[in-house]
């Protein structure tokens, strides 16, 4: 198996009701978001093309997230549940034999969520 990474930025703006901190009001973030899928090599030999793996996360993700106010989309918009949003919706539109490996999330530049199947 190989594996390509594709990563993407939006901006969201949020607030977390129920933080006893900073993140009680209304805040926002440019959000980066790092996309892993492997497969065995095509009769290309690539994986899948990366402007494919683009539209997918572009269509599925960015477009619903980018400058949106995330407590209209989620109930809680912690950037753990965002992530294991974020992996089902790409998920649902991968190709037979594409395999999701790996989502991250970075809210911050030093602070991320990061999904990963379970074996």
């Amino acid at each position: 198996m190989v594996t390509i990474t594709k990563e993407f930025s939006f901006d969201s703006a949020h607030n977390l009701p129920w933080h006893k901190g900073k993140c009680f009001n209304l805040h926002g973030h440019t959000y980066k978001l790092s996309v892993t899928i492997g497969a065995a090599l095509n009769e290309n030999g690539i994986v899948m093309d990366f402007g494919d793996l683009k539209e997918i996360v572009k269509r599925k993700v960015v477009d619903k997230l980018d400058h949106h106010y995330l407590n209209d989309i989620f109930d809680n918009p912690t950037a753990e549940l965002m992530t294991e949003w974020i992996a089902f919706q790409i998920s649902e539109d991968l190709p037979d034999g594409i395999i999701l490996k790996k989502v991250s999330l970075w809210e911050t530049p030093t602070s991320y969520a990061t999904w990963e199947p379970t074996i």
